[in-house]
């Protein structure tokens, strides 16, 4: 799997400072300009995590490229409404060697594992022929599984991040969606800490809201 930010809003914290300070100022934006400085920044965006204020947040986007993820957990990113997704396409790529995820509860039973390839051996076999016989990859492609890796970029705000990594990093979704906002988490703390610094599951700065189902092990922070 490769997670990579691509592009995010140039100074983003001094943009949701900028933000937040308007909601609470007479001052114009130029003045409110000349008077914000790094230490400022900081206290600002404090405030607004405590406050629970996010709107002032959704002035930051983020971009990321990812590769190497199977399309059962591209159904599940895109569940995420406020984003941009941009997905490399099973109608016009042919897809005639295509590469696939295989989950690690299967990996690790050799016998499992042989029977999982070959039945991607077959789907592959029968695409291919389906193909060769004049059908259209847009309707080859029914015959692709869920496993198969897939590419996109996803773009999001730094609202929409916090919500996304509450639910993703968790230690109840699924396996592979949690590497990846484990990676996009990681990520966006490397170029940004400040804003994301209590980003995570709620376990890793309070109590754990799934009750009974509750995984019982709170997660290490990732900070």
């Amino acid at each position: 799997m490769k997670v990579e930010l691509i592009r995010f809003t140039e100074e983003p914290e001094l943009v949701v400072a900028l933000a937040a300070k308007l909601c609470y100022s007479a001052a114009d934006i130029d003045r409110l300009k000349e008077k914000v400085d790094k230490e400022e920044v900081g206290r600002f965006i404090d405030k607004l995590l405590n406050l629970g204020h996010t709107s002032p947040f959704e002035h930051a986007s983020f971009t990321f490229g990812i590769e190497g993820i199977s399309r059962v957990t591209s159904h599940q990113l895109v569940r995420h409404r406020i984003a941009s997704y941009s997905q490399q396409s099973q109608r016009y790529v042919k897809l005639e060697g295509f590469s696939y995820i295989i989950p690690p509860e299967i990996s690790k039973d050799e016998k499992l594992k042989r029977e999982f390839e070959e039945a991607m051996e077959g789907l592959q076999t029968l695409y291919v022929r389906l193909i060769e016989n004049g059908v259209s990859p847009e309707d080859a492609r029914y015959v692709l599984p869920g496993g198969c890796e897939t590419k996109l970029m996803v773009t999001m705000n730094a609202r929409e991040l916090f919500h996304f990594f509450s639910l993703r990093c968790c230690n109840r979704a699924q396996w592979e969606i949690r590497e990846m906002a484990d990676l996009m988490l990681e990520r966006v703390k490397g170029v940004v800490p400040y804003i994301f610094k209590e980003a995570g599951p709620p376990c890793i700065k309070g109590s754990c809201p799934e009750g009974k189902m509750s995984c019982g092990r709170p997660r290490r922070s990732l900070q």
